[in-house]
C-alpha cells in the first residue's frame, strides 16, 4: 500500500508559486481558503526565510508571484 504523506497548506502554496507562471492572492486564497490578508503575510514570511519572490503583472490575471530562488532546492522538490 502506497501512502501519500498529508499536504500542508504552505506545501501546496509553495508548490503554486514554484511553478513556471507562479500564482496570483485569488488563486492561492482559493487553493487554502485564506483571506488576501493571510496570504500577503505568508509571502512576507516566506521572504524572511530566504525565498526570492517575483512580482509580475500579468493583464487580465493580475498580479502573479512566483518563487525565483528557495533557500534550499530541496524544500521546492518536497513540496511538489
Amino acid at each position: 500500500m502506497v501512502t501519500s504523506k498529508p499536504q500542508t497548506k504552505s506545501a501546496k502554496v509553495i508548490a503554486m508559486l514554484g511553478r513556471g507562471k507562479g500564482a496570483s492572492i485569488d488563486e492561492i486564497c482559493k487553493a487554502t481558503k485564506w483571506k488576501p490578508h493571510s496570504v500577503r503575510a505568508f509571502l512576507t514570511g516566506l521572504r524572511k526565510k530566504g525565498f526570492v519572490l517575483a512580482r509580475e503583472q500579468r493583464g487580465d490575471e493580475g498580479t502573479i508571484y512566483r518563487i525565483t530562488q528557495a533557500p534550499d532546492h530541496k524544500v521546492l522538490q518536497a513540496a511538489k
